[in-house]
């Protein structure tokens, strides 16, 4: 079981940090991604960090602003959310992939609910 915090509302040019929590089973061993889904569109992705945390990859709309992050023992992975835009606004999704990590939503096997991040001009 997936569950992220950390949505809300801010205005532009601010920040949020997402936090997604694993319960029931471990992180360990999982590639996780984090993707999102605004109205009207198709689910994106955004960044994804590989279970080694060595491996690092972002949606060139948010290189520089968001970073992902993974701590394997406390079982949650981040995302920090700097100098936000209105086309930022979307519900936030995690997934952890059962192996290398993907910009793919289909190769993941495992999805939060989401959590909504709204962000005005």
């Amino acid at each position: 079981l997936l569950v992220e915090s950390g949505g809300g509302l801010v205005q532009a040019g601010g920040s949020l940090r997402l936090s997604c929590a694993a319960s029931g089973r471990t992180i360990r061993g999982y590639a996780m991604g984090w993707f999102r889904q605004a109205p009207g569109k198709e689910r994106e992705f955004v960044a994804a960090i590989s279970w080694t945390g060595i491996n690092i990859y972002y949606t060139d709309s948010v290189k520089g602003r968001f970073t992902i992050s993974r701590d394997n023992a406390k079982n949650t992975v981040d995302l920090q959310m700097n100098n936000l835009a209105p086309e930022d606004t979307a519900v936030y999704y995690c997934a952890a992939r059962n192996g290398a990590a993907s910009t793919f939503s289909y190769q993941y096997d495992y999805w939060g609910q989401g959590t909504q991040v709204t962000v005005s001009s």
